[in-house]
C-alpha cells in the first residue's frame, strides 16, 4: 500500500497546442492528492509514438555498432549535435521486436538474428507520452550485409560506427556519449557482461 492509494486525476480538458512532427496537448487536470485535497494542474504533454532501441554486440571483438546522427535539440544547447547513439526508432504500427529488426537494418546494415527483449522504459514521463522498448542482440561481421545510413526518403544521414565496448562505456564519463537510451543498454551490457561476451 502506498500514500497514493486514494488519490486520482481526471481529466477536465485535453486542448491541442501545436500537431506537427508531435502533437502537444495542455491538459487541465483535477488531481485529488494524497490528503484528500483537489487541486486544478495544468500540464503540457507531448504525444510521442512508442519506440525501439537495440544494442548490437559482437561478442567475438566486445564491439558494440552505434550510430552517429544530428540531433537539433542538442545543438539548441550550444553542444556537438552530431552524438553517438544505438540504434533506434518508432514502431510505426508494428511490434517492437518487429520494428527495432528494421530499423537495425535500415540503419546500421546489420541482420539480426537472435534478439532479447531486456525491458521498457518512459524517457521523460513528466511531458512525454514516449515510451521506449530496449533490446540486445548478438551480431557477426557476416551478419552485415548492407551499408546502413538509414532511409534516403527520410533524409537520414547516419553513420555506423563499431566502438570497443570499454571504450564506448568510457566515453560516457567524457561526455562524449550523452544519449540516455544508449548510455541505459551500455549500463547493462556492463552489468551482464559475462552473459553477454558468450558468442
Amino acid at each position: 500500500m502506498t500514500k497514493f492509494e486514494n488519490a486520482k486525476a481526471e481529466i477536465v480538458e485535453d486542448k491541442t497546442l501545436s500537431d506537427g512532427w508531435t502533437r502537444l496537448s495542455n491538459y487541465e487536470i483535477d488531481y485529488t492528492d494524497s490528503e484528500g485535497e483537489t487541486h486544478r494542474l495544468h500540464r503540457e504533454v507531448y504525444h510521442r509514438t512508442p519506440a525501439a532501441t537495440i544494442l548490437l554486440h559482437d561478442p567475438k571483438r566486445d564491439t558494440v555498432v552505434l550510430v552517429r546522427q544530428f540531433r537539433l535539440p542538442v545543438q539548441l544547447h550550444g553542444e556537438p549535435a552530431w552524438i553517438l547513439e544505438t540504434p533506434a526508432g518508432l514502431l510505426d504500427g508494428e511490434e517492437p521486436e518487429a520494428a527495432i529488426r528494421r530499423e537495425a537494418m535500415e540503419e546500421t546494415g546489420f541482420r539480426v538474428r537472435d534478439i532479447s527483449f531486456l525491458f521498457k522504459a518512459y524517457s521523460s514521463p513528466g511531458s512525454s507520452t514516449e515510451v521506449v522498448h530496449f533490446f540486445a542482440a548478438s551480431i557477426d561481421t557476416d551478419d552485415r550485409v548492407s551499408n546502413g545510413g538509414g532511409l534516403a526518403e527520410e533524409h537520414e544521414d547516419i553513420e555506423v560506427v563499431e566502438v570497443p565496448l570499454d571504450q564506448a562505456l568510457a566515453m560516457i564519463g567524457t561526455g562524449q556519449i550523452v544519449d540516455f537510451k544508449t548510455i541505459i543498454l551500455l549500463q547493462w551490457a556492463a552489468l551482464n557482461r559475462g552473459a553477454l561476451n558468450k558468442p
